[in-house]
């Protein structure tokens, strides 16, 4: 991923963004494949350096997982299209604004430990049902009784130990002050979902 100067997200920033966001997509590359395995994914992040996941056996991602036990847990959101007029500068004749997207993303480089005990894979699920669904009433999952005992052989987990992190804010950081401005204007005029969270990254960091 090409990451310009002006677009690098510092660690506070992109840990407070990813506090805010719980689906990806796990990258497993494997040795020797035409291309890796990409799979849509919820996670749950501490906020330092681990992450945990889980998904069903029959997943081909445990082959590639095995045969190479690195992985990517990707994700992006907070993605606008500016359009070309937006886009354009004073210095650019009309007609001819050349487009771009706005988004942020975080890609984090993990070691990966696959997770087949029943204990932990409980503790586990409680630890995602605790961030995702608290309060819920649902029973803690029990690697004992039914039928959480007789279910958990139908999933692994994984645990992701991030090793090193990639993340991007393209907001334009490259143009005028003034410049922005106006893209945020036209934003808020537009005014879709990912047009608001876009625009409020955008004025964040002018």
């Amino acid at each position: 991923m090409l990451i310009h100067p002006w677009d690098a997200a510092d660690e506070e920033e992109w840990r407070t963004w990813l506090g805010d966001h719980d689906f990806g997509q796990l990258i497993a590359a494997g040795r020797g494949r035409d291309v890796p395995i990409v799979v849509p994914t919820h996670f749950t992040f501490d906020g330092v350096r681990t992450a945990w996941l889980h998904l069903a056996r029959p997943n081909p991602v445990w082959a590639a997982l095995d045969e190479n036990p690195r992985a990517l847990l990707t994700v992006i959101d907070d993605y606008a299209y500016v359009r070309s007029e937006w886009n354009a500068g004073a210095a650019t004749p009309d007609g001819r604004g050349v487009p771009t997207s706005y988004y942020a993303t975080a890609q984090l480089a993990c070691d990966v430990r696959i997770v087949d005990d029943p204990a932990e894979k409980a503790e586990l699920l409680n630890r995602q049902l605790g961030h995702f669904e608290p309060g819920s009433g649902r029973l803690p999952v029990s690697a004992e009784e039914d039928p959480d005992r007789r279910l958990l052989p139908g999933i692994r987990g994984v645990e992701l130990t991030v090793t090193d992190v990639r993340a991007k804010f393209k907001y334009g950081g490259n143009k005028e002050v003034e410049h922005r401005y106006a893209i945020a204007a036209r934003l808020e005029e537009r005014g879709g979902r990912a047009d608001v969270a876009a625009r409020g990254h955008l004025m964040r960091r002018v």
